[in-house]
């Protein structure tokens, strides 16, 4: 029987898994609108209802600790509120370091986390054997224990939420299936369905991993990819507590959790499996993929090694789902920046349970007030760039990712797949230089220059014994000078530190055509800049000034140096990591009156910075121009 469903809803949320059931509740909860979920099948039958369960706050962003941490806050009362059991238990969480720099990076994430006010013990070996006692703890350096964390059952807490929705009078539709997004002027106006037509003025896409397919609809690309994820069930195992806390061995690349009296045990291979389908398959509803026991033997391998007694235990099932992974292991949250009004909360790489509290909670602000409650620029979707309309490269750095998921947060450390994509005129000859290149949002920058002798050995390259070191320790094929990822002093130190001195004492050239460049133009031009930055924008031809975009509860939007090249004329150059955020905002502020111009140049010019105090006479060698303090100021610029 058809489900009948309303006509208009002032927001509708697409996706009936963890984080759009968490979405609809926080808008209906804390907001008080409208809300309408719609779900193709059945609550949960997507990723969620196959997740391993297990709740972590800790992460390498400080922010996206705040929202794990909020998400364990709602998980602790929300069985209170709904009646519902939400199968939350607060067990702790233990993470271990069997290398001295897996415990550099736990004792830094401690410090960031007694910064929130998080609880986080550090814990020699023996004290954590006392507290997880079939572990093997002979090649331990040390572990932590955050005693806040937990496990749930994934499932149970979402329809928790959903009921928490409906308390709070969001509408729930199962069953229905969206066919097709309307755009009128650049805004969402409506949801098509199989059960007809909702008019909406916002929609929220929770799609999981078919939230690429939801976006095509309107032609907002969702940067994500379908990786298979394997995890056990073993029988029952003489020693295993109920309040047993999970464990994380990221350096053995494995996770345990209590099952009732046996374990689950999981992780993430060097070598990941993508999911790779044209077309998620129709009625892919509470499905899963097929035993992959030869992947999974080397996690296997692992487990054994850390945890003896799995020799003799039983095993249940092995179960491989695949999950949402994106291109930079962030999930995406935000207003997508080709469709006003399309919001986005997807892409949480095996984490959508502990995130889904909190992301659920963030995104619902950001789609009720327009701005993010908070920095959330590592996982905003504008973080992207034009590449992730390209499904090859998508793939390809997302598998890159998922690999790394339990590898080291290095400070600064490139990831290397897809690359070059976007170079500049000069990549060539800076790579005859020894450059060290660094990609952002898909353009080569160079990082680093290595003396002309120098050339690739073994101290310069990764090594350790642990499986993901033993697959990644290895120099690339193309040549590219690569950096020793280091807590430390890295093999760059040196370099960069005679590169600062030569620059501050006499002159250099750095190649910065990745930069961001736009026009604008039109009589209403500085009437416009000025309505939108915080300080006034230069009034003199030739002037420059630094200016400030503002968001409406007072922070920082984004940073445009200015350049005023002719009456009602405008050179904009902003950051290059920040183009598709920063445009977003250039586009979606202008007028449609004609009164104002924008054009994108960013890959039209290119962009020499010479610095140091021998830059002037370095360029006055170029041209018959004063450029003399007194002739050419501070602040000027002349075309």
């Amino acid at each position: 029987m058809s489900q009948e469903i309303p006509s208009h809803a002032e927001i509708v949320v697409i996706g009936g898994g963890i984080i759009g059931c968490s979405t609809a509740y926080h808008l209906a909860k804390e907001h008080k609108v409208d809300v309408l979920l719609l779900e193709r099948g059945n609550l949960t039958c997507g990723t969620t209802f196959h997740a391993a369960g297990l709740v972590g706050q800790l992460r390498s962003s400080a922010s996206i600790t705040q929202l794990l941490k909020y998400s364990v806050d709602l998980y602790n009362c929300l069985e209170q509120e709904t009646g519902l059991a939400t199968g939350w238990k607060q067990n702790g969480g233990l993470r271990l370091a069997n290398n001295k720099e897996r415990w550099t990076e736990i004792k830094r994430q401690a410090t960031t986390a007694h910064s929130f006010g998080l609880e986080m013990d550090l814990l020699t070996p023996q004290e954590a054997k006392a507290i997880w006692p079939l572990m093997d703890t002979s090649d331990l350096i040390g572990a932590a224990l955050l005693p806040t964390d937990g496990q749930a059952n994934p499932s149970d807490i979402t329809q928790s939420l959903a009921k928490g929705a409906r308390m709070h009078g969001a509408k729930i539709c199962e069953n229905v299936t969206v066919t097709g997004i309307d755009v009128r002027d650049g805004r969402v106006s409506g949801v098509r369905t199989t059960n007809g037509l909702v008019t909406c003025e916002k929609i929220v896409n929770c799609g999981g991993q078919w939230a690429p397919e939801i976006g095509n609809l309107c032609g907002v690309a969702v940067p994500l990819k379908s990786m298979q994820h394997q995890y056990m069930v073993t029988e029952l195992i003489k020693g295993i507590e109920p309040d047993l806390p999970t464990l994380r061995d990221p350096d053995r690349l494995i996770y345990f959790k209590e099952e009732v009296g046996g374990l689950v045990m999981g992780g993430y291979e060097p070598n990941p499996m993508p999911w790779d389908v044209d077309k998620i398959p129709d009625g892919f509803v509470f499905s899963l993929l097929d035993e992959n026991w030869d992947q999974f033997e080397q996690l296997m391998e692992q487990a054994l090694i850390r945890v003896p007694a799995l020799q003799s235990a039983g095993v249940k099932t092995l179960t491989n789902g695949p999950e949402s992974f994106t291109p930079d292991g962030n999930f995406i949250l935000g207003e997508a920046p080709e469709v006003q009004n399309f919001f986005v909360g997807a892409g949480f790489n095996a984490y959508g349970i502990a995130s889904g509290g909190g992301a659920g909670r963030a995104l619902a602000d950001w789609v009720v007030n327009g701005e993010q409650p908070m920095d959330l620029w590592s996982v905003d979707i504008r973080r992207f760039s034009s590449l992730q309309h390209d499904k090859s490269w998508v793939r390809e750095r997302t598998i890159e990712a998922c690999s790394k998921h339990y590898g080291m947060a290095w400070p600064f450390e490139e990831y290397q797949s897809g690359r070059p994509k976007l170079m500049s005129p000069l990549y060539e000859r800076l790579q005859k230089h020894n450059a060290s290149f660094g990609s952002k949002l898909g353009w080569e920058r160079p990082n680093w220059f290595a003396p002309i002798d120098y050339s690739l050995s073994d101290q310069y390259l990764d090594k350790g014994d642990t499986l993901w070191n033993k697959n990644h320790s290895k120099a690339l094929d193309d040549g590219r000078i690569v950096e020793k990822n280091s807590f430390r002093r890295s093999n760059y130190f040196d370099f960069v530190g005679n590169e600062c001195r030569h620059v501050s004492e006499k002159v250099g050239v750095l190649d910065m055509s990745a930069f961001s460049k736009a026009t604008v133009s039109g009589h209403g031009s500085e009437a416009w800049l000025n309505s939108i930055v915080a300080n006034n924008v230069p009034k003199g031809i030739g002037r420059i000034g630094l200016c400030h975009m503002l968001s409406l509860n007072g922070g920082v939007r984004a940073e445009f140096t200015i350049y005023k090249r002719a009456k009602n004329s405008y050179y904009l150059v902003f950051a290059g990591s920040n183009e598709r955020h920063d445009w977003d905002y250039l586009s979606k502020l202008a007028p449609n009156d004609g009164s104002v111009k924008l054009q994108k140049i960013t890959t039209q010019m290119g962009v020499l910075v010479v610095a140091g105090p021998k830059s002037r006479e370095v360029l006055q060698k170029l041209t018959d121009t004063d450029l003399s303090n007194d002739n050419f100021k501070w602040l000027t610029g002349r075309s």
